[in-house]
């Protein structure tokens, strides 16, 4: 198994925080303990389900349960489980995606981050970034598949694929990244093909989320002036950044990754060095660039679902059919010049 995991809610930890809460009445439970009157016989036996009539003022008294058969018995907290927890365990503790691993099946994987925005400094991290197609018996069993992989020791994402182009339809800034970042490592037959439809995803929509996500976060910018007289400058510069890609998309119909001519200016922002006046007159700028973008672009009112849909499952009847979907060749490092 490789050193990467698939991540999962630590239950466990949350059962041993929940301990320390009052359950409420109504609230179905299983017990975890044989409970047995003074002469030895059996009350309530292991593993009997039941539910909370009364609950205690205090985490250090009992409830009063219901069982099937209409009796009350009293079980201390630690004594019981919510029932729905002890089902969910059940399939967890079978360990399917514990010792499954999912990265083998990774079909596209690309750098995005300062690397390929062309704003790398000698301290920056490689942000990877990717989809990851399932093998169909493991998407269609009881466990499921996680909507994405994170390693966050090596700043690796991985969405599984249905996930990726939802986001991508919805015009998500990270995900449309992905699609035209200059940089990419591993690619599929299946990755190749959703590249070449990513103008597909682009459309109207994107002014939406990019402008109202910028407009968002420079509020809370402002907050942060006002109340603490701090800024995070490195934050303010992508927020920029993004305006100037969003502007771009919707003039010339591509997301640009590298931010070319306007490196020096944005690193400036980012070290401190330009006045937040000027940032803020800079964003204002390009808000107003923004709306004239809209008004004479090209995109469509809506992307592409149905040609998304068709690559979807595609791609799912070939993981059916066994096509090895993860399989493709490394990319040499760029993709420069591959255009949809």
């Amino acid at each position: 198994m490789s050193k990467h995991h698939v991540p999962q809610v630590d239950r466990a930890a949350g059962t041993a925080r929940s301990t320390h809460l009052i359950l409420p009445a109504g609230t179905q439970v299983v017990s975890r303990v044989e409970v047995r009157d003074a002469g030895g016989v059996l009350v309530v036996p292991l593993g009997a389900a039941g539910v909370i009539v009364r609950a205690p003022d205090d985490a250090t008294h009992s409830y009063r349960v219901r069982l099937p058969d209409g009796r009350e018995v009293s079980l201390r907290r630690n004594e019981l489980s919510i029932r729905k927890h002890v089902q969910a365990d059940e399939l967890d503790a079978l360990g399917v995606l514990r010792d499954y691993d999912l990265y083998q099946h990774v079909i596209y994987r690309c750098i995005v981050g300062s690397h390929a925005y062309g704003l790398a400094g000698a301290q920056s991290d490689v942000d990877r970034r990717g989809i990851y197609l399932p093998p169909a018996e493991l998407h269609w069993s009881l466990y499921g598949v996680p909507e994405q992989l994170e390693d966050r020791e090596t700043d690796e994402v991985y969405w599984e694929l249905r996930k990726f182009i939802v986001l991508a339809l919805k015009a998500n800034p990270n995900i449309l990244e992905c699609l035209y970042t200059p940089i990419v490592e591993h690619t599929s037959p299946v990755a190749d093909a959703l590249i070449e439809m990513r103008s597909r995803f682009l459309s109207k929509h994107l002014y939406q989320t990019y402008n109202g996500y910028v407009l968002s976060q420079f509020k809370r910018l402002e907050q942060d002036i006002r109340t603490t007289g701090t800024l995070k400058w490195k934050h303010a510069m992508h927020l920029i950044r993004l305006l100037i890609a969003g502007v771009t998309a919707l003039r010339e119909g591509y997301v640009p990754v590298h931010v070319g001519e306007h490196r020096e200016r944005l690193l400036a922002i980012k070290r401190g060095e330009t006045a937040w006046e000027e940032v803020n007159e800079w964003r204002l700028a390009l808000h107003r660039e923004f709306d004239a973008a809209l008004a004479s672009t090209h995109l469509p009112e809506r992307p592409d679902y149905e040609r998304a849909n068709a690559l979807l499952v595609w791609a799912r009847r070939r993981a059916v059919e066994g096509a090895d979907v993860s399989r493709g060749e490394t990319a040499g490092g760029t993709t420069e010049g591959r255009t949809s």
